[in-house]
């Protein structure tokens, strides 16, 4: 059998998604369900960027999986400076039985999966974070028992969060509403694959600049940190070319009186969010950082059954 990567969710069909989310949801109520999977089997985490959520949550579900998580820092492999990706993936292919990538570059993720023997999953790359959007839209069906027809607001910086987030819910039914400044709107590649799901299942894909019109009605407000990791250097510009972007209470009085505030951490207090919509009882972040486990149990459990 051809073995299956996790690459983006550009590649995952409509049916693999809702069966990735239900069981999603099937191992959260059952977390040793599939507790022999990959018994016998090592995972390397090749981490190119410092992480909380992303290393925490997939070394604790290879382990409930049956697995051995081999954790590779930044220093420990530099892919393709001390030797060609290439050789890296086919070293490891000989070792593990999957790769957990969270690099700079999409490009090396690519590289891996080409090959890579086993199952390559993104962890996150500069272009695409797609488990952490299915943990998002994991936890919006929690909270509102369905997808279609529900608008999400995404506002801030059109970055890998939003690439991955516009196909996710154009993919499952949802409408969503992107709003950036000038000069950071999301991958156009991404928007116009988007649009094409979106074409299938209903939902819609809109692009503005005005926080106003994508909170206006939202039953999700979703942002993300305006300085990812990488980008220290623009700070400051992009604090200017954010003004007016930080979801607040005058933005939330606009959405549904029964809406969720959702952000993929770290976050901001006082930039890209206010500190009492991320602390208030609309807030779910800590419910979106839990499900990140549980939907990386279930990518793995569909790339290994």
């Amino acid at each position: 059998m051809k073995k299956k990567d996790f690459i983006s969710i550009a590649d995952s069909s409509i049916a693999d998604l809702a069966n990735i989310l239900e069981q999603a949801h099937r191992l959260k109520k059952q977390p040793g369900l599939h507790a022999g999977l990959l018994a016998g089997k090592s995972m390397a985490l090749i981490f190119q960027k410092p992480s909380n959520r992303t290393r925490v949550s997939f070394e604790t579900g290879i382990f409930q999986l049956g697995g051995n998580a081999i954790y590779l820092a930044p220093d420990d492999i530099s892919l393709g400076k001390r030797e060609p990706t290439a050789d890296i993936a086919r070293t490891l292919s000989r070792y593990v039985g999957g790769i957990v990538a969270r690099v700079f570059v999409h490009q090396d993720l690519l590289e891996l999966a080409c090959y890579a023997d086993v199952p390559v999953i993104n962890a996150l790359s500069d272009l695409s974070h797609p488990c952490q959007a299915l943990a998002d839209i994991m936890t919006i069906q929690e909270k509102f028992g369905k997808l279609s027809g529900l608008k999400f607001a995404y506002i801030g910086d059109g970055n890998n969060m939003t690439n991955s987030l516009m196909l996710a819910c154009a993919k499952t039914g949802m409408h969503i509403a992107v709003a950036t400044p000038a000069g950071y709107l999301p991958d156009p590649v991404f928007v116009s694959k988007a649009r094409a799901c979106a074409a299938l299942t209903g939902a819609q894909v809109t692009l503005t600049r005005s926080p106003a019109e994508a909170a206006a009605g939202a039953h999700v407000l979703y942002t993300d940190t305006w300085v990812s990791m990488g980008q220290e250097s623009e700070t400051e510009k992009r604090l200017r070319d954010f003004k007016g972007y930080c979801i607040d209470r005058a933005l939330t009085d606009l959405a549904d009186k029964d809406y969720i505030f959702m952000h993929c951490l770290p976050a901001h207090r006082g930039q890209e969010v206010a500190a009492d919509v991320i602390d208030g009882p609309h807030s779910v972040i800590f419910d979106e950082a839990e499900n990140r486990l549980h939907v990386q149990k279930a990518v793995m459990v569909f790339l290994y059954t």
